[in-house]
Order: structure tokens, then C-alpha cells, then sequence
């Protein structure tokens, strides 16, 4: 039965490599998690006049540069000039050149978000009337190409290093302390520490050329890079290198010291509890306490740079997506690490029932965690039950929900496998005193098989050294005997095994038996090497290392054959490879722009279009009326914003600009709403000066529908002041 696993986990493992290359190959590029939500001119607009300056709002801050928002003329030529203006809030603006002639004028936009992914789009608009034009509004972002491609890969191995390091360290320290001294398992923990920081490395040299060029060539650009240090993505992966020195000094600790005081006599012993030395519980604690500390700063890294950095209730939302990192590494890498466990654990070693609960109590607690932080961080990106349906962002978040319940189910298999296993075992115990009822019984004989071997080796040393004929006698027989017993016990092994072991002999599993018993067969050469022994005893030793190299073998085998591990084996490898498509969907997950936020850009471009074309609307309602005090810097244009436009509360923006387009602030600035068919109003309105050339107001009610005329007040200096109005259909 067994003979066929290797095929099977190979098969298995590329299945599921194929599945997340699929899933990281055909992700879109890193989307948008700041949207475009509103531009001046707007998009496909017709103006009469050519503008001063062009404007974009985004729905949060993002990181603008000298060539952030670039204006082409239709032959392709640039017609805007200076750097792009922050006049305040989420907009942003370039100025133009004078005397623009008629024509189709495309906007390009590169910037980077506020949770740190670039942004890229272009859009139109005309003078005049719409033409021809050269330039093409699908240009290719930063973020796509192989640069892009290589940062999400890097993603994923950060995502993947940090799961495996967190995970497999927590496994050996609350559930199986022997595995400390397991080489697999220490192999797989440095194996995550060595893939993070590969990754971080990589993540900091692609990152200038990510978020600007896309250029391969621009990846060690050193200027770039010093560009990115400043940033805080470029800080947080500083800091999760400095953590990591930290880390390495923890697993240093753990694979070394802590490793040299973990019985690995007794696989089912806990690592604290145990009544141990004072030194012994002091260590595990620090080690705790230490690794704690670090893995919630290397996940902190993420969330103070990415989604949960930015939107509605940051305070909250980044020590919750710690949570959510540290569950998602105790669960994911503490089942790699028993998955390890369980194929490449030596037979003196072996994982005892009692690891296997501990886990399943850890994996439990992990899962309640998720689900209480997931269910969070779900509201806070989505917003509503149609964006799990009509956005991206939803469908795949739909996608992960479904693998979380096949990785729960597969668990709940794993732990009817561990039940069924522990039952056999204490059956086996009770039916025969002298016979192991499991595997894991059998496999903590190969070590005292291998000690025996290794005394009847050093036996037949002293025989030699002292010289003496009944010495040479004695190496002979034991010789003699030796392989006779060799095979005795191969065919033994054969015998007693029947269909089962010999389904259960691989090569690998050989090997692992050798393995495993060269530390006591190497001791007995070593020591027949060091007292000058004649080639009869190194025989001997040569010997007695077969021997215990073939009951190892045969113990593995037995322990292959029992068809309650081979069961669990099976459910937890199937637990892993979903985790695997489950990291991959988490990791494309983080580079979706949240459902929110593209609901909320849908929404704004829908209402920007009815605006455009009949200026008012059952949306948002904006009205700009140009203004002339006559006095000394009269001159302007005034733009109110009104949302929702409907009966009830509203909220009210309005803007100032200079005859150059440039935001100006005057000293008072006053609206009145009057609904003149109902004989309501004016209705005052005192906004709140927000910051250069905008004022808001909240609350504004509005009580009833109809055609209201709006009033603005501009006063430029003491005495000059004029009021200009316009009517807006509410409701």
C-alpha cells in the first residue's frame, strides 16, 4: 500500500504548484487600491474653453512625482508643465500651457497608493470638439511585465518564508519539543527564515522599479533605491531585515541549546509542564516569549504598510491583521512542519499522538481566530453583501472562504486518523505486554536495537586489543554470528511483515534507517579505529552497523504499513496542499483593490458622467459659477459639490480657484439654499475652511425635494463681495 506514496505525494505536490503558479500567472496586475473617483475636465468631457490646469481626486492619499500626471496633446506632445499640485485632501493637479487649440487630450496617471501599490490609468477629454489622436489611453503600468511579476512572486515567498519560520517554531515549542533535534524539521524552520529573507532583499531592490519605470535595467538603480528607503514600504522592509537578524538568533537557540534539553526518548512529552530543571523552563519561556515578540513584528511589517494601514478604522484594523497573520502561521506552518514530521521523522523520533492533539487544540484556536478577525477585515474591505458578488475583491475572498472550510474538513479527518491511531495503540498494549500494539511502539526499539549492536562491537574491540587467541576466536563468531543474525532478521523482517512490509520497502525509507543508525554504528568504528583495532573487529563494527541499519529498516516499514498513520499521513498532506492554494489566493488577494473602494469608483465615475452631460442629477450634484467683487483679486470661479443631493443630510463642499486655476482662500465664504415654489429659505449654511480653497459642511438638510436655488457669497477683502447662484434639481 505505502509502496506508492512518492508517486503519489510527487504527483500531488506539482498538482498543487501548478495550481498556485495559475492562480500568481493569472492574477491581474497589483489593481488599484486608491481609485480614481473624479478628474477636471472629466472624463470625456467637452469643454468650450481650453482649461488651465487638469485635476484628479482619489479616494485616499497617494504619492505623486514629477512625472506622476502627464497631459498629451493628439499628436502625443506634452502640453502640461511644472510638478503636480497637492492643493489639499485627495486631489491633485497640473498645470497646463497657454492657448491649447482644439483637439482630444489624454490624462496618464502613475502614482502610488497610500497602502503602498501603484496606480496607473489614462482617460480623455476634448477642447472644442473631439479628433483624432496618436496616443493610446491602454498603456501598460509599472506593475505589469516581468518586474511586476517578479514582485508578486516575491509576495507569495515572503508570505510562504514567514508561514513556515512562525509556524515551525511554534509547532516545536508547544506541541513536540523532541523535534528540536529532528534535522527535517530544522531544515524546513531555516528554510523559511533563509526564503524571507531572500525575499525582502528582492522586494526592496524591485520595489523602486515596481512603482515607477517597470524597467528591469531600473532595478539597481541605487538612486531608486534610496527613493524607496524614505517611503514606508521602504521602511517596513528594513525593519522586517533587522527583525530577522533577531530571528536567526532565536532559531540558533532553539535548534541548539534548547534542542540539547528536549527528551527525545518520549515523542508525547510537552516542551513545558514537565516538572524539568529551573534553567530548562526558563529557556522555553524566553524562547516563547522571544519568538512571540519577533513573529508579531515581522507581521506587523505588513500591516502598517498595506490594506490595513489605510481606510476606515486603521487604529483597529492593524493589530487585528496582526492577529490574523500570527493565526494564519500556527495553523498553515505548524501543519507543514508535522507534515514534515510525519514522512521524514527517523524511526528513534517518531510523532506521538499527543503531538498530534496539541496541534489539533493549536490549529482550532487558530481557526476561531481567523474566523473572528476574518470576519472583520471582510466588513472593513467590503462594505456591503454585493461587493462579495460584484467585485474582485469579493470572488476571491469567496474562493478563500471555500478553501477554509476544505482545510477544516480535511483537519476533522486528521483528527478521527489520531483518535483511530491512539485506540490501536492502547488495544495493541493491552492484548500483548511484550508487543507493541502501533508503530510508534515499535519505532523506540530501533534505538536500543542499535545500542545492543554497538556493545557486542566494542566487545569484539577489547577481544582484540587484548591479544589473545581466544580473542581472535571470539571476532570470528561474532562475525559469524553476526551475519547470521543479518539475515535472520531480513528474512524475519519479511515474514512477519508479509504483504505489508514489503508493500511499505522504498529506498528512501532505507536510507533514512542507515541514516538513523549511524550514530551508533559510528561510534563503535570510531572507537575500533582509535585502539589500533586489526580489520576482524572494524568487520565486526561494519557488522553490527548492518544490523542495525536493517531493524531500523524493518521498524520503518512497520510503521509505514499501519494503516491508521498512513491514514493520517494522507489527510494531512491533502491539508497542506490546499493550504498551498490558499496562500497563493491570499497573495493575490492582498494586491486586489478592496471592494469598497472599487464600489465607491464605479459609483463617483457614474455620477461624474450624469453630471457632465445635464450638470445636475438624482447623485451627487456639483455647480461652478465663475465670481467678480471688483475689487483687487476679484476675480474667480466658485464650485460647489452636493451629496447625495437628496432630502436629508447632506454634505457640502466648495471650492475656490483664482483665474489661473490655482486654489485661493478669501475671507468668508457664505451659502444659502431657497426652495422659492414651497417658500422655503434661505436656508444658511456656514462651511468649515478645510484647507487652501476649500471649505465643507456636514449635516446640511435639505427638507424636501424640488428645484432649489443655491447661493454663494464671496467676500475677497473688507468691503468687496458679491453673491452668485444656481439652481439644482435635490431629489
Amino acid at each position: 500500500m505505502t509502496q506508492t506514496i512518492a508517486p503519489r505525494v510527487r504527483t500531488l505536490v506539482l498538482l498543487i504548484l501548478a495550481v498556485a503558479g495559475a492562480l500568481l500567472a493569472g492574477a491581474a496586475p497589483a489593481t488599484a487600491h486608491a481609485a480614481l473617483t473624479g478628474s477636471d475636465p472629466a472624463q470625456g468631457a467637452v469643454v468650450d474653453t481650453a482649461p488651465s490646469q487638469v485635476s484628479l481626486t482619489f479616494s485616499e492619499p497617494v504619492a505623486v512625482g514629477d512625472d506622476s500626471v502627464r497631459v498629451l496633446d493628439p499628436k502625443g506632445e506634452r502640453v502640461d508643465k511644472g510638478e503636480p499640485a497637492d492643493p489639499g485632501g485627495t486631489t491633485y493637479s497640473v498645470r497646463l500651457v497657454s492657448g491649447l487649440p482644439d483637439g482630444t487630450y489624454t490624462v496618464a496617471y502613475q502614482v502610488v497608493s497610500a497602502d503602498s501599490h501603484p496606480v496607473a490609468g489614462a482617460f480623455t477629454f476634448s477642447i472644442g470638439a473631439p479628433s483624432e489622436t496618436t496616443v493610446s489611453v491602454d498603456a501598460q503600468g509599472s506593475d505589469e511585465g516581468l518586474v511586476g511579476w517578479l514582485y508578486g512572486f516575491g509576495r507569495y515567498v515572503s508570505y510562504a518564508g514567514f508561514v513556515v519560520l512562525a509556524g515551525g517554531a511554534a509547532f516545536v515549542l508547544v506541541c513536540w519539543a523532541p523535534g528540536a533535534r529532528v534535522r527535517a524539521v530544522q531544515r524546513l524552520v531555516v528554510a523559511g527564515w533563509l526564503a524571507l529573507t531572500a525575499a525582502t532583499l528582492g522586494l526592496l531592490m524591485l520595489r523602486g522599479s515596481y512603482t515607477t519605470s517597470g524597467k528591469v535595467g531600473d532595478v539597481f538603480d541605487l538612486e531608486l533605491l534610496g527613493d524607496v528607503l524614505q517611503t514606508k514600504t521602504g521602511a517596513a522592509l528594513v525593519s522586517r531585515l533587522l527583525l530577522l537578524a533577531a530571528a536567526a538568533l532565536f532559531i540558533a537557540v532553539l535548534f541548539g541549546a534548547y534542542a540539547r534539553t528536549a527528551d527525545a526518548g518520549d515523542p508525547d512529552r510537552p516542551a513545558e509542564g514537565d516538572g524539568g530543571e529551573p534553567d530548562k523552563r526558563d529557556l522555553t519561556f524566553g524562547l516563547a516569549l522571544g519568538g512571540t515578540v519577533v513573529a508579531a513584528g515581522l507581521a506587523a511589517s505588513w500591516a502598517m504598510s498595506e490594506h490595513a494601514s489605510q481606510g476606515l478604522q486603521a487604529g483597529v484594523a492593524m493589530p487585528v491583521d496582526v492577529v490574523h497573520l500570527l493565526a494564519v502561521a500556527a495553523w498553515l506552518g505548524g501543519l507543514t512542519a508535522l507534515l514534515v514530521a510525519l514522512y521524514r521523522a527517523p524511526v528513534e523520533t517518531p510523532v506521538g499522538q499527543d503531538a498530534v492533539r496539541r496541534f489539533s487544540r493549536l490549529a482550532f484556536g487558530s481557526v476561531v481566530t481567523l474566523a473572528v478577525t476574518g470576519v472583520y477585515q471582510s466588513w472593513r474591505q467590503l462594505g456591503s453583501w454585493s461587493a462579495f458578488t460584484d467585485t474582485r475583491y469579493g470572488q476571491l475572498l469567496l474562493v478563500k472562504i471555500a478553501l477554509v472550510a476544505v482545510m477544516v474538513a480535511a483537519a476533522f479527518l486528521s483528527r478521527r486518523w489520531t483518535q483511530r491511531l491512539a485506540d490501536a495503540r492502547v488495544s495493541g498494549a493491552a492484548g500483548e505486554g511484550g508487543r507493541t500494539g502501533s508503530a510508534e511502539g515499535s519505532e523506540r526499539t530501533a534505538a536500543t536495537v542499535g545500542s545492543e549492536e554497538a556493545e557486542r562491537a566494542e566487545e569484539a574491540e577489547r577481544a582484540e586489543g587484548e591479544k589473545q587467541p581466544a580473542g581472535d576466536v571470539t571476532v570470528e563468531a561474532a562475525a559469524t554470528s553476526g551475519a547470521s543474525e543479518a539475515s535472520s532478521a531480513s528474512g524475519g523482517s519479511q515474514a512477519s511483515g508479509g504483504s505489508q512490509a514489503s508493500d511499505g520497502a522504498s529506498p528512501a525509507a532505507d536510507a533514512e534507517a542507515a541514516e538513523a543508525s549511524t550514530a551508533s554504528g559510528g561510534t563503535s568504528e570510531a572507537s575500533a579505529e582509535k585502539a589500533g583495532s586489526g580489520p576482524d573487529a572494524v568487520r565486526a563494527t561494519q557488522l553490527a552497523r548492518q544490523r542495525a541499519a536493517t531493524e531500523a529498516a524493518r521498524q520503518k516499514r512497520l510503521r509505514d504499513a499501519d494503516p491508521n498513520r498512513f491514514g493520517l499521513r494522507r489527510s494531512v498532506l491533502a491539508e497542506a496542499g490546499v493550504a498551498v492554494v490558499l496562500l497563493a489566493v491570499t497573495t493575490v488577494l492582498t494586491q486586489t483593490e478592496p471592494g469598497r473602494t472599487e464600489q465607491d469608483a464605479k459609483a463617483a465615475a457614474a455620477t461624474s458622467s450624469s453630471t457632465s452631460s445635464t450638470g445636475q442629477g438624482s447623485g451627487a450634484v456639483s455647480l461652478t459659477m465663475p465670481f467678480d467683487t471688483g475689487g483687487t483679486n476679484g476675480k474667480g470661479v466658485v464650485s460647489i459639490d452636493l451629496d447625495p443631493a437628496q432630502a436629508g443630510d447632506n454634505s457640502l463642499h466648495v471650492y475656490v480657484e483664482g483665474p489661473d486655476g490655482t486654489p485661493v482662500d478669501v475671507p468668508e465664504v457664505k451659502i444659502a439654499l431657497t426652495l422659492d415654489a414651497q417658500d422655503i429659505g434661505p436656508l444658511p449654511v456656514a462651511p468649515d475652511h478645510i484647507t487652501t480653497g476649500h471649505w465643507s459642511a456636514s449635516g446640511v438638510q435639505i427638507p424636501m425635494a424640488g428645484d432649489w436655488k443655491v447661493e454663494v457669497t464671496v467676500r475677497t477683502s473688507d468691503i468687496d463681495q458679491v453673491t452668485v447662484s444656481k439652481n439644482a434639481q435635490i431629489g
